[in-house]
């Protein structure tokens, strides 16, 4: 009792929407071809900004687009601070005048920002530096797009250089490929279906008991088999969702991946079904649609979408290998020891089960 105590507390400790990140949109194309001068918008989230600029004058817990208005100078003053433009060593002038506007994405409010850049001399090479919110959301990122060339700018990665007499294939192919990468590491419900899955990889269900599976040949299939079904089905799913050939309610997908993993975490303690294939197939596709909407919300390369997707797939893929060249081995090495059968296994199954049903209730 105490360790599903334990196991509970820790639960109330993860975020339940694995998914939700706190995104900008930056987009700029030139309009004078004898300086280089930039105009375009800056979309961020309302309650981002907000965080830096109060726009609740009267305190009634609302922001009406009067109280927004009001702040313009404000903002104005805070894009100047945040964003940076220069050619090689030469600032450019970045401005913010015109009038607001209000967009809509993933159901949360954005500030449409007007923003132009003025640099004093032609080039082929702008170095564009972004600065806002790293402080307070070290997740937060913002999709640039430049003369058609995308950027995603994070932490991380707060200068970058567009040269745009270069093309951007490979720039695009590893930005998404780092992406992918990251978000299967930062997706907590991701990672908790492959630990409840690879739990029982290494053992065999005999006389109503799981037990040590002898054949590491025997276990290496298992394993490949359950990862096979996860990436083909999700690599499917992705795809379409990403491409628009599908548009399933994120809503229901976020529960059904809740569920997935309450289920995989359950079945390793009652077994309604050990040939687990088919079933991480069908889960599989869920989660493709998961991984789908970080995809939308970093946005696809203007002029590489199919490249973006496969960049990201595959960085998807690379990271959950990574998952798996790290805890297999693992399970595999104390898989005969008796406190595993009886006590890891099932309380790590316990307290994946019980997080999964937080996200569950949550999600609903």
């Amino acid at each position: 009792m105490k360790l599903i105590l334990l196991s509970w507390l820790i639960m109330i400790s993860f975020n339940s929407y694995a998914h939700q990140l706190s995104t900008g949109y930056l987009e700029l194309n030139t309009t004078a071809p004898q300086a280089i001068s930039l105009t375009g918008s800056w979309q961020v989230d309302i309650a981002d900004i907000e965080q830096q600029i109060p726009f609740d004058l009267n305190q009634d817990g609302a922001i009406s687009w009067q109280e927004i208005t009001a702040k313009q100078l404000a903002i104005e003053s805070f894009v100047t601070k945040v964003i940076s433009v220069k050619q090689h060593t030469n600032s450019c002038i970045v401005t913010s005048s015109g009038p607001l506007q209000l967009d809509n994405h993933f159901n949360q409010a954005y500030l449409v920002i007007p923003l132009h850049v003025k640099c004093s001399t032609t080039s082929d090479t702008l170095s564009l530096s972004y600065r806002a919110f790293f402080e307070r959301d070290s997740n937060h990122k913002t999709i640039a797009a430049i003369n058609d060339q995308s950027r995603i700018f994070s932490k991380d990665k707060q200068t970058q250089v567009f040269n745009f007499n270069q093309s951007s294939y490979l720039q695009t192919f590893v930005e998404y490929l780092y992406q992918g990468v990251l978000h299967i590491w930062l997706g907590l419900d991701h990672i908790l279906f492959l630990i409840a899955l690879l739990l029982t990889c290494v053992l065999v269900r005999k006389n109503h008991a799981w037990q040590a599976n002898s054949s590491k040949w025997h276990i290496f299939k298992h394993t490949a088999w359950i990862v096979t079904a996860f990436t083909l089905a999700h690599s499917i799913t992705l795809t379409a969702t990403a491409m628009a050939l599908i548009s399933p309610n994120s809503r229901w997908v976020e529960l059904g991946i809740a569920i997935s993993v309450l289920f995989a975490a359950l079945n390793n303690i009652y077994p309604l079904i050990v040939r687990l294939g088919w079933i991480t197939f069908a889960f599989g596709l869920l989660h493709g649609m998961g991984f789908a909407s970080v995809l939308a919300e970093l946005g696809l390369s203007n002029n590489y979408q199919l490249l973006s997707v496969l960049a990201f797939n595959l960085g998807v893929e690379m990271g959950q290998l990574v998952i798996l060249a790290l805890a297999l081995p693992i399970l595999t090495a104390i898989r005969h020891f008796n406190w595993y059968q009886k006590w890891i296994m099932p309380l790590g199954s316990v307290a994946i089960a019980l997080i999964a049903i937080q996200w569950s209730i949550e999600r609903i």
